[in-house]
C-alpha cells in the first residue's frame, strides 16, 4: 500500500476547485424552488453560513431514463443543499464507460468523476434496486472511483448519504449496500438514509417531488449530511492517517537507503 501525502488531497482539491468548468454537470433547473419544503422548520444553524467555504458535495444518480427518479430524488437533495448553504454538483453518468472497457481509464468521464470525488467533502449516492440490488449504472460509477491514485484518495475521509428509489413497495436492499461500498471506500457513512417507495407515485409531470413523508425524510437525510460534513472535514486527514501506510513508507525507504547503500560500495 502506498503512503499517500497528507496534504495532496486538499492541494489536489484546491487546483480543481480553479479549473475551467466541468463538462458532465447537470443543470439544476429551479434550484431555489422548494414546494414541498416547509422552510420555516428548517433549522436556523443551517440557514446560517458556518466557517470557511460551503461543503462541497457531489451528487451521484444510478439510472439513464429520461425520467429517472433516481435522478429527481438528487436533484431534490441538490435544491436543499444549496438552501443549506453547501455546494453541490450532480455528475452526469450518461457517457461513463464501463470499468474496464478503456485501457487504463483514459476516458474524459472517467477522469472528470475522479476529479469531482476529490473536490468532494461529501457525497450522495442514490440509487433505484434492481433485482434486489443497486443499478449497474451506480456500481460503475463507484468503481471507477480508486482508494487511491497517483499520490491522492478520492474517497477516504468523506462523509456519505445514501438513498433508493423503488418501482414497488419500501426496500432497503440498495441503501445497505450502497453502505457497504462507502465503508469499503472508507467513507463515514451517516446513520441516517431515505427509501422511497412507489416512486412513479411521488413526483408531479414537472419532476418535482409532492409533499409526503418520503420527502421529509430526505430533509432530514441533507441536514444530517451538512451537519456532519461540517464537523468531520477539519479532521478528515486525520481520520485517515493509518499505521500501515506510515509503515509501507518507512519500509520502502529503508529499501531505498539499502539500494543505494549497496551501490556505493561496489
Amino acid at each position: 500500500m502506498s503512503g499517500a501525502d497528507p496534504d495532496a488531497d486538499t492541494a489536489a482539491a484546491a487546483d480543481i476547485a480553479r479549473e475551467a468548468p466541468f463538462k458532465r454537470l447537470r443543470t439544476l433547473s429551479d434550484p431555489d424552488h422548494l414546494p414541498a419544503l416547509d422552510r420555516a422548520c428548517i433549522a436556523g444553524d443551517l440557514l446560517h453560513a458556518g466557517e470557511g467555504h460551503p461543503p462541497r458535495i457531489l451528487l451521484l444518480y444510478g439510472s439513464l431514463r429520461e425520467r429517472s427518479y433516481s435522478r429527481l430524488v438528487v436533484e431534490e437533495a441538490a435544491r436543499l443543499l444549496r438552501l443549506m448553504g453547501a455546494e453541490p454538483r450532480i455528475f452526469d453518468p450518461s457517457d461513463l464507460p464501463l470499468p474496464d472497457q478503456v485501457a487504463g481509464d483514459d476516458h474524459p468521464a472517467v477522469a472528470e468523476l475522479r476529479a469531482l470525488s476529490l473536490w468532494s467533502e461529501g457525497q450522495v449516492w442514490c440509487s433505484p434496486e434492481r433485482h434486489g440490488q443497486v443499478s449497474a449504472v451506480l456500481k460503475a460509477q463507484v468503481d471507477h472511483l480508486p482508494l487511491e491514485h497517483r499520490g491522492v484518495r478520492p474517497t477516504q475521509g468523506r462523509t456519505l448519504a445514501v438513498m433508493q428509489v423503488s418501482g414497488g413497495s419500501q426496500s432497503f436492499n440498495a441503501v445497505n449496500t450502497l453502505r457497504l461500498l462507502g465503508r469499503w471506500m472508507r467513507m463515514v457513512n451517516i446513520p441516517n438514509q431515505s427509501s422511497v417507495a412507489k416512486a412513479w407515485q411521488e413526483f408531479d409531470q414537472a419532476g418535482r417531488m409532492r409533499p409526503s413523508p418520503y420527502y421529509d425524510r430526505i430533509v432530514d437525510v441533507m441536514e444530517e449530511l451538512v451537519r456532519f460534513t461540517r464537523l468531520l472535514r477539519p479532521h478528515a486527514q486525520q481520520l485517515i492517517a493509518r499505521y500501515s501506510e506510515r509503515r509501507a513508507v518507512a519500509m520502502a525507504d529503508v529499501t531505498v537507503a539499502e539500494a543505494t547503500a549497496r551501490a556505493t560500495t561496489h
